[in-house]
């Protein structure tokens, strides 16, 4: 009965103490008024007759029923109904810039380097509903995989489809891929602008020293994020490519410029970590997604629909029968 409903003044709830008092104080009173006549034996005496004596206890109970009925009223019974609409406000715009360099085939991460990145950067995808996100590729030079955009379906295919090939030149040009993410958002209107740059190496080939596309990222206000991944000492890495187009693997020593991605980082309001693990990447790309969160304006309804004359009514209609009953029906016992 009382599902859904909340009651504004449940302090009147007390007053249900006074119920069985008012039982009390009316079971005492009966028995004062009512005149005891004692005798050795009733045979004499026909015990049918009318019930009503009996029933006029109800009489009692009606108005005890119709006190309940107005306390529950007093405590203001209503119904809310809510209902919430929510505003996005113009969301965060995200430029994943990826080395697909032949060391991200580096075996120190399971089952490689570019498999895990691209687990792990899948998730943080799926966990930007509000946001666009577009995707750079770099090696010795860079270039856009996929424009900054809403529909994730779109990022999420593009990176999936990132692997490793001999087509994009060899080495590894952070300048030029921080600059190509750069171009991407500079005509950017998005409330925050934000470049997550992921290495392996050290900056090594590329026309674009990374220190000016540092600058460049400054002068149109984006943030970036650099991810030095590997892990610490050696690392099981491609070093020749066999006759067969297999990749020879080998122990090679990892080299990442921590000074240069650090530095980027700083200089640009970012920050700088280092993934030397599966989960430590997962951790990183969690942290980075807490950081940057896109802010949602949610305005709650109320709709409140006042329940109290019901019992108003209930108390009114029993209190009306009770008089009616006791000046017709019950006269004559009372």
């Amino acid at each position: 009965m009382f599902e859904g409903i909340e009651f504004l003044n449940k302090a009147f709830f007390w007053l249900f103490l006074t119920l069985p008092i008012a039982v009390l104080w009316y079971v005492l009173k009966h028995k004062k008024q009512t005149a005891q006549l004692k005798m050795s034996s009733l045979k004499g005496f026909s015990t049918s007759g009318s019930i009503l004596p009996k029933l006029r206890h109800l009489l009692f109970a009606l108005r005890l029923v119709a006190l309940a009925c107005i306390i529950v009223a007093l405590a203001r019974p209503r119904s809310v109904d809510v209902s919430t609409k929510t505003k996005k406000t113009r969301g965060i715009d995200i430029v994943m810039a990826i080395d697909v360099s032949a060391s991200m085939l580096a075996k120190d991460l399971k089952p490689n380097r570019l498999e895990a990145l691209k687990e792990v950067a899948s998730e943080f995808i799926k966990g930007r509903p509000n946001d666009r996100i577009g995707i750079v590729e770099y090696a010795g030079e860079a270039y856009t995989k996929t424009p900054i955009t809403s529909d994730k379906n779109i990022v999420l295919r593009s990176l999936n489809d990132i692997k490793y090939n001999t087509i994009i030149e060899g080495g590894t040009a952070i300048g030029m891929g921080l600059a190509t993410a750069v171009n991407r958002l500079k005509d950017s209107k998005a409330k925050s602008k934000i470049i997550i740059l992921l290495t392996d190496g050290v900056n090594n080939s590329g026309t674009i020293n990374p220190k000016i596309a540092s600058e460049l990222a400054i002068e149109f206000g984006i943030k970036t994020y650099t991810i030095g991944l590997g892990s610490n000492g050696m690392a099981l890495s491609p070093i020749a490519l066999r006759p067969n187009g297999q990749f020879q693997y080998g122990r090679v020593q990892v080299e990442i410029d921590e000074v240069l991605l650090k530095e980027i980082a700083q200089v640009t309001g970012g920050k700088y970590f280092r993934a030397t693990n599966n989960k430590k990447l997962e951790q990183i790309y969690d942290e980075i997604n807490k950081l940057e969160k896109t802010e949602i304006e949610e305005f709650k309804y109320y709709n409140y629909q006042e329940k109290f004359r019901f019992f108003v009514y209930i108390a009114g209609l029993l209190l009306l029968l009770e008089f009616i009953l006791r000046y017709t029906v019950f006269r004559s016992f009372i």
